[in-house]
């Protein structure tokens, strides 16, 4: 999962920040100084743009000036995109195009607090999310296309594996992967995850496996979070269930996830861009913070990364609580206890 890194040798690791829409820019802005605090001169920061701003400034939400920005990079930390509510003319996700554009395969998101120590992998590039919208009948029949593939499976099942090897070194219990589907219904499309999925576990025989319906899996997941592991997903399934997740340890504001690919990582907070909290200066550092925790381990800094987990775990259980945790903190006071901290 990491790279080795030599404090007195290496050369600073190129990062962007892209703080987007809505409250993005004032949590990537604490992240950003909490990184440094821990890093020192060993990470180099550029700035990049993307979202609606970008779109309405330069009429493209992903410009390909930031593309091609961060392809001289190892990764990205983002904060949040607003998205129009209708249709706009030649306005498309900018974060859909990017994992493309990148092949952000793995969406990887771990779901930490009290008992509760999991990671939700799911799979980035196709599924429902592939984008394959037409009408069979205009204005009346609509329909989606969902794409699961061999190759694409077999990645994000061995990406979800040897998180699992690596999590099981440094935990009491063997490491145990969920394998989530609903094969009994769609058996084509569901059936070729479930049995790629399955194939490439049995190459790990110290991982303990089991399979789970994604409804039955909602269900026990709520009643025994405390349980699971890494658990793998298609798509949708993925995003749903860590969604879900996030609300069994404290709600979207306190989890980030990140976006793998082979030689990029784009982190960033599952929460969204808030614009009813935008500039009031209340928004929630830690799930940014999260974001650039997993962006550390990701390029090679795992000892930082620690650090960041560790000031982040105290922090919530101590530290002051901005609006969304039951408090009064603002997002400088929280982002103060956290520099402390580290």
């Amino acid at each position: 999962m990491t790279r080795g890194h030599d404090d007195s040798a290496a050369a600073p690791v190129r990062l962007a920040r892209i703080g987007g829409d809505g409250i993005g820019p004032e949590v990537v802005d604490a992240a950003v100084r909490v990184v440094d605090a821990v890093c020192g001169d060993g990470i180099e920061w550029i700035d990049a743009e993307l979202g609606w701003r970008a779109f309405e400034r330069t009429g493209r939400a992903l410009p390909e000036a930031t593309v091609e920005a961060l392809e001289g990079c190892a990764g990205a930390l983002f904060g949040a995109v607003s998205s129009p509510s209708h249709a706009v003319d030649g306005y498309r996700s900018p974060i859909v195009e990017l994992r493309r554009r990148m092949d952000l395969y793995a969406n990887v998101r771990p779901l930490r607090g009290g008992a509760v120590d999991a990671v939700v992998v799911r799979e980035n590039t196709e599924g429902l999310y592939a984008g394959r919208e037409r009408w069979e009948r205009e204005g009346e029949v609509a329909v989606a296309e969902r794409v699961i593939s061999r190759r694409a499976t077999e990645r994000i099942a061995r990406f979800a594996c040897e998180l699992a090897q690596s999590r099981g070194a440094s935990r009491a219990r063997p490491p145990l992967l969920t394998v989530v589907h609903k094969a009994n219904v769609l058996r084509v499309s569901d059936g070729l995850f479930r049995e790629t999925a399955l194939d490439v576990a049995a190459g790990f025989p110290e991982i303990e496996v089991e399979e789970q319906l994604v409804d039955s899996m909602a269900y026990r997941m709520i009643l025994e979070p405390e349980r699971y592991d890494v658990i793998v997903a298609p798509n949708l399934y993925g995003d749903i269930l860590s969604d879900a997740g996030a609300a069994l340890v404290g709600g979207l504001g306190v989890v980030g996830s990140a976006n793998c690919g082979e030689r990029f990582c784009l982190a960033e907070p599952v929460h969204g861009s808030a614009p009813d909290i935008a500039g009031r200066g209340i928004a929630n550092p830690i799930a940014a913070v999260s974001a650039a925790a997993l962006l550390l381990e990701r390029v090679g800094l795992a000892d930082e990364a620690g650090r960041v987990e560790v000031a982040l775990a105290e922090h919530r259980e101590a530290g002051p609580r901005t609006p969304d945790r039951g408090g009064d903190a603002t997002t400088e006071e929280a982002t103060a206890d956290l520099l402390r901290r580290v």
